[in-house]
């Protein structure tokens, strides 16, 4: 195998990238994902106790190790014949072959961090890989510019492409339909001109997504800290309409997290629907016993004219049905993603979202429910479910399995910890020349992005 720069690439850089992932100095927020090699939670977390991260760390590197098909070991980066990477887990893990496709296993040049530093990642000079296409150029939020890597082992791609960050999507809409652009992503204010134009409804391109949408209840926070709060804002909740009138159409109600068309989805689940009668008593049951009784609400969110537009909705929704004057709280866009990553600084409540990283119900709920996961910085944590879902990771038939996760996503239910909110939509506008676009629910900034060799343009449709 190669590097997109015809360098050798063997195992021990998977190796390096994989340990890389793991060590707790590297600090990145998926370093659980691969908690099932063996030394691998120990190595995260062993904090300032030296002899600890000691020990942990050579398990790992016992636990990830490259060699030749042999058996014998590897002479450095420029070994061709080092083409055997071997893991050692600690459990069984039926699903971890799909963690293995993920971004923190892709062999980043050790090199090529290094002298990079902090910032390597934003530089096209240091992103030397083994995918489909080499990153040319890079401007942070502004443009990055690919052209087909010529070692990729499966072909050649057949475009340069360029990729430009635009947050205003009327300014996208408009250079798209002045052929600007060829591909972009379809906004939900703009839905309604382009099914209304002959042209622009063929050439757009909308199909089931890989992400749900809920409202976060931070619950170590008043007045979350009630279930029965909980229960009364999710049945407060008119998904239905926030689909077909915020959304304009582009999503689809849930009352439940795992999308459908993913195993998994729970298409029976229908506690906590839209019910303002019952969302009524539920408040009235509380340790408040009604909206009166509430503390302040704070609604927090990523500050921008749409955003401002839906969370006024959400507001005057829970104000329609439960009388709370809920207030609206706008934060900068850096300091909104900041706080949602810790749970001492998580927002009381807010909308989040989670998309599959690869289709198995563990990734939905063990990855982000059990303690210790993304779940926990609203204050989540569930021993019966994390016993549930640990028996599921380690079953082997894949029946039971598949009953264990069912379980499990019933008792999350159970305790009402979000209000489910709505499945997205993956929606894209593609002008007719553009060939080869094969799409999935995982797409994500242009459709056919998870197989972009296939892309092409037919320049007898050029106008």
């Amino acid at each position: 195998m190669k590097y997109s720069d015809g360098s050798i690439l063997n195992a021990l850089r998977y190796a390096y990238s994989i340990k890389r992932n793991i060590n707790p100095e590297t600090a990145g927020e998926y370093a659980q994902i691969t908690d099932e090699i063996a030394g691998a939670p120990e190595w995260r977390g062993c904090g300032d106790d030296a002899a600890a991260c000691e020990a942990a760390e050579a398990t790992v590197d016992e636990s990830v190790a490259a060699s030749h098909a042999d058996g014998a070991a590897c002479d450095g980066y420029e070994d061709a014949a080092c083409n055997t990477l071997t893991l050692t887990l600690s459990r069984p893990a039926p699903y971890f072959h799909t963690v293995m496709s993920l971004w923190v296993t892709y062999p980043a040049k050790e090199e090529n961090i290094s002298a990079g530093g902090e910032n390597w990642w934003n530089s096209s000079k240091f992103q030397i890989g083994n995918g489909p296409y080499i990153l040319e150029s890079l401007e942070p939020f502004v443009s990055a510019t690919f052209a087909p890597n010529p070692n990729y082992w499966a072909g050649v791609g057949k475009v340069d492409i360029k990729f430009s960050y635009i947050t205003d999507s009327a300014v996208a809409f408009e250079a798209y339909k002045n052929n600007e652009f060829d591909i972009i992503g379809l906004a939900a204010e703009d839905l309604q001109v382009v099914q209304a134009d002959p042209q622009l409804s063929q050439e757009a391109k909308i199909y089931p997504g890989s992400c749900t949408f809920a409202v976060m209840f931070h619950q170590l926070k008043e007045p979350f800290t009630d279930q029965k709060v909980r229960e009364a804002f999710a049945m407060a909740l008119d998904r239905q309409t926030w689909v077909d009138d915020v959304l304009q159409g582009l999503g689809s109600p849930t009352l439940t997290w795992i999308p459908p068309g993913y195993p998994g989805h729970d298409s029976e689940e229908h506690r906590w629907g839209y019910d303002p009668e019952a969302a009524k008593a539920a408040l009235a049951e509380s340790s408040y016993g009604g909206a009166e009784g509430l503390p302040e609400i704070k609604l927090t969110f990523s500050d921008s004219p749409r955003n401002r537009t839906r969370y006024e909705w959400l507001a005057a929704k829970w104000a329609e049905v439960l009388g709370v004057q809920v207030v609206l709280d706008p934060v900068e866009p850096t300091t909104y993603t900041s706080l949602t990553k810790d749970i001492a600084t998580a927002p009381l409540a807010y909308i989040l979202g989670w998309c599959a990283d690869y289709p198995d119900p563990q990734n939905w709920l063990s990855v982000y429910w059990k303690t210790g996961g993304f779940g926990e910085r609203i204050g989540y944590s569930n021993a019966d479910f994390d016993a549930l879902v640990d028996k599921a990771d380690v079953e082997a038939d894949p029946a039971t399995r598949a009953e264990l996760y069912a379980d499990a996503q019933r008792l999350l239910t159970d305790g009402a910890p979000v209000a489910f909110f709505w499945n997205n939509v993956n929606t894209y506008l593609v002008k007719p020349w553009v060939t080869g676009v094969v799409t999935t629910p995982q797409d994500s900034g242009f459709p056919g992005n998870i197989d972009p060799i296939s892309l092409d343009i037919d320049t007898a449709l050029l106008p």
